[in-house]
């Protein structure tokens, strides 16, 4: 049992401690990645060996997070919150303190596991405590801080790991859980458990379907896809267990791991969906952004996060803002308006040239983090709006992996995308590069082919032109996948008009 929104106590307090619980486990899903360079050195690992510091945690995480639902059910939420605090910061001090690759890495699984429930956990708690009239600004506020992890993650990582070293990307997380254990211990009231039975085989099923696919497409770049074993064995494999996850929840006479009750929500089912392309659309273009800015256009690191950093900041901005936008307005037209921005700024930026300057960089990146803010939250509402508590604690972890696995999948998406569309690229403008082209011949002398050094010179040009001809099409890609949401937001149950329009479906 819940305790009703009406009479929960310090729920100031209550939401300050659970933002800082999420926003201390967002920061840690891309925090570490800057100082991989870092840790390399000092670990004296390969490449290969450092990225299982990311692997590590994502598949722990992936693992670990369509189980918070029924660990809440079974020990109550004030408990699962408290333990998940405790294990996530002692094992950012373990990282921190590790002097072996093998001890980051096990420290990293341990992380991922304490840390998966705390996001889930926290819009669960949030859309319980808070009356129907707030719901809309608990997800904004929620959103916000979901959001910071991957806006500033790169940055604080880069910033900590340049004036410190980069251990202190992992102590960082001990003020920081201190203070959320000591806000939750002191005001989160404590939900009522109950003795609900573990769908074993359905959570074991799930688990290895979401783990073998986060390592098919965390290392698939690295391995070079289905061209290795691994991967083709981590695919068959995840296909295997996701049928058996999905005939078992269909079957089983008893409750399965999955409540099929979820899936008779209609709201619940296309937010989940509009979700995961969301997050396929965010961690695609954030994935994309830093090679573009950095590997191709030549900006300096530092540059470069001026550049993106406008996006994040408009995106936090609009969430703040958005939650008494559902108060007037129908949430289906704000995500339109949301989604139509997204869809403007990947217009954008399928027409970026190399000779061109930042500022439809930054432009974009506003208009796209305006557009990300209009959409996650009114999402983030809806979904949620008719289910009870019970069916919500249940229900934000799918919601929760189904974003995450969306951004794996999306940021895999176009380093394949990227890297064939270059190789095609390439081979297309180069067909034209022959002496029969009376265009060579009046090429300058630096790029004559009839030269080695000037052919080099040529092959340069020709490569970097052809990797913006992939970005621009990974931009198209993305671009189809932006617009094709807008048609799914009539699936979603029409909001009533009046001072409370998402709201409404709660009654």
């Amino acid at each position: 049992m819940s305790t009703p929104a009406a009479v929960v106590q310090h729920r100031g307090m209550v939401t300050l401690s659970l933002m800082l619980a999420t926003v201390m486990q967002a920061l840690d899903t891309t925090i570490a990645n800057v100082a991989l360079p870092h840790m390399q050195g000092s670990l004296q690992s390969s490449l290969d060996q450092i990225s299982w510091v990311l692997t590590s945690y994502i598949v722990a995480t992936a693992i670990a997070t369509p189980l918070t639902g029924w660990l809440c059910m079974r020990y109550g939420r004030r408990q699962v919150f408290l333990v998940s605090v405790v294990g996530f910061t002692l094992a950012s001090l373990l990282c921190g303190m590790s002097g072996a690759l093998w001890q980051v890495v096990a420290a990293r699984v341990l992380q991922g596991l304490f840390g998966a429930a705390l996001v889930p956990l926290s819009q669960a708690v949030l859309l319980d405590i808070n009356p129907k009239e707030k719901v809309s600004q608990a997800m904004a506020l929620w959103g916000a801080g979901t959001m910071v992890g991957p806006i500033l993650g790169p940055l604080l990582g880069g910033w900590l790991t340049e004036q410190a070293n980069w251990r202190w990307v992992f102590f960082i997380n001990l003020p920081v859980g201190a203070l959320a254990f000591y806000g939750i211990a002191r005001y989160l009231p404590e939900s009522r458990p109950s003795q609900e039975r573990l769908d074993l085989f359905g959570f074991v099923s799930l688990s290895f379907a979401v783990a073998l696919l986060q390592l098919f497409l965390d290392r698939g770049e690295h391995l070079d896809w289905f061209d290795a074993t691994e991967i083709r064995l981590e695919a068959a494999g995840a296909a295997v267990a996701l049928a058996c996850f999905v005939v078992h929840t269909w079957t089983t006479p008893s409750e399965s791991f999955l409540n099929r009750a979820l899936l008779r929500d209609r709201n619940f089912v296309v937010g989940n969906v509009l979700m995961f392309v969301v997050g396929i659309l965010l961690y695609a273009t954030l994935a994309l952004l830093p090679s573009l800015l950095q590997g191709l256009m030549g900006y300096p690191v530092q540059f470069t996060g001026q550049v993106i950093a406008p996006r994040g900041l408009a995106t936090m901005a609009t969430m703040m803002l958005v939650g008494r936008l559902l108060h007037y307005f129908d949430a289906r037209a704000i995500m339109a308006v949301g989604i139509s921005l997204v869809v403007l700024s990947l217009y954008q930026m399928t027409r970026i040239t190399l000779d061109m300057d930042s500022s439809l960089f930054i432009i974009s990146g506003v208009l796209q983090g305006i557009g990300l803010g209009l959409t996650f939250v009114p999402l983030s509402a809806v979904t949620f709006a008719t289910l009870g508590p019970n069916l919500a604690v249940e229900g934000t972890p799918i919601f929760a992996l189904l974003r995450n696995i969306g951004g794996s999948i999306g940021i895999a998406m176009v380093q394949v995308l990227l890297t064939r569309g270059s190789a095609q690229a390439h081979h297309d403008l180069s067909s034209h590069v022959t002496l029969s082209n009376p265009a060579v011949h009046e090429l300058p002398a630096a790029l004559s082919p009839s030269t080695a050094e000037g052919l080099a010179a040529l092959n340069a040009v020709v490569s970097r032109e052809a990797m913006m001809m992939s970005y621009v099409g990974d931009f198209q890609v993305l671009l189809v996948m932006a617009l094709l949401l807008l048609p799914m937001l009539l699936l979603l149950r029409r909001s009533s008009t009046g001072t409370a329009r998402v709201d409404a479906v709660l009654d």
